[in-house]
């Protein structure tokens, strides 16, 4: 049952969209959104870009002070953006279950520090994690933000689609099915809503003959939770494996759910491939683990 999902506040474009997902979610579940705001350190971030040498303490004032006035413009459209978003979809604040009243409500949080192990802190005790791809041209801090979240936190991560899905998460729901220990653990965390949904396709990329005996096990495993499934075989077109999934998926399902892999190197194997594509092109939302 998925009960507390925290979402990053960030004050940028992102932030209507990341919240909207989060409350669909939390309207299912009558789940409870923690918002967290991580503001920067300019101490920590002067240090970090300065050496020590003629001048060098009068310049590190100034940064500090106008990194300290950009910290503090940020936080206040962040808390705004929150502020809007709570009052616009009549959602109550709360800090504790009892005044919550049963139904979904939504907290702020404010810290201070870098963002990826703030937020990685508070993902370890979340249900889920809704996080955005970021700005695009601007997404090197989100993607950061993302991998800490999918690497460090062993919750699922939840990352709204670039664009308005043709159906709703509880119409239908897609798997990217392989046999890794990431794609297991994705259904696992998935449960909550494949019980939830009408209808579910297991999707399997045509690569090995045995791919498809795999897929059938995994309907029979939802089987026996009582979930009606089915499963399908892709053949790659000439875009390749992922761009023919995603079409697939954006086409027929209002949620895709896979596994996070690639290659060994960490970066790599968390963006890099298959995993990079389904990232930075899904025109539906993607709830994934590692």
């Amino acid at each position: 049952m998925i009960k507390t999902i925290l979402v990053p506040g960030t004050g940028n474009e992102t932030d209507p969209a990341t919240f909207a997902a989060a409350l669909a979610t939390a309207r299912l579940f009558a789940a409870h959104i923690d918002a967290l705001h991580v503001r920067l350190d300019p101490v920590e971030a002067v240090v970090a870009m300065t050496t020590e040498g003629a001048g060098g303490i009068a310049l590190m004032q100034g940064l500090i002070d106008d990194l300290e006035r950009e910290a503090g413009e940020r936080e206040a459209q962040a808390r705004l953006l929150f502020n809007e978003f709570c009052t616009r979809e009549a959602l109550s604040v709360a800090e504790a279950p009892a005044q919550a009243n049963g139904k979904p409500s939504a907290q702020w949080h404010v810290e201070i520090g870098q963002e990826p192990r703030w937020m990685a802190a508070y993902g370890t005790t979340a249900d889920l994690i809704v996080c955005s791809r970021g700005v695009r041209g601007a997404d090197a801090a989100a993607r950061g933000t993302l991998e800490a979240l999918l690497i460090e936190t062993g919750r699922p991560l939840l990352i709204p689609s670039t664009a308005a899905p043709k159906a709703t998460m509880a119409d239908r729901i897609a798997i990217a099915w392989k046999p890794t220990p990431q794609a297991a653990r994705a259904v696992a965390f998935a449960m909550p809503f494949l019980a939830r949904t009408r209808e579910i396709v297991v999707l399997t990329v045509e690569e090995e003959e045995g791919r498809r005996d795999e897929a059938a096990r995994l309907v029979q495993g939802l089987a026996w939770h009582g979930l009606n499934a089915v499963a399908r075989n892709i053949k790659p077109d000439a875009g390749g494996a992922a761009e023919t999934l995603l079409a697939v998926a954006a086409d027929q399902a209002g949620l895709l759910v896979m596994g996070g892999y690639g290659h060994s190197r960490l970066r790599e194997w968390v963006f890099g491939g298959f995993t990079q594509q389904v990232l930075v092109d899904a025109a539906v939302p993607v709830l994934m683990a590692h």
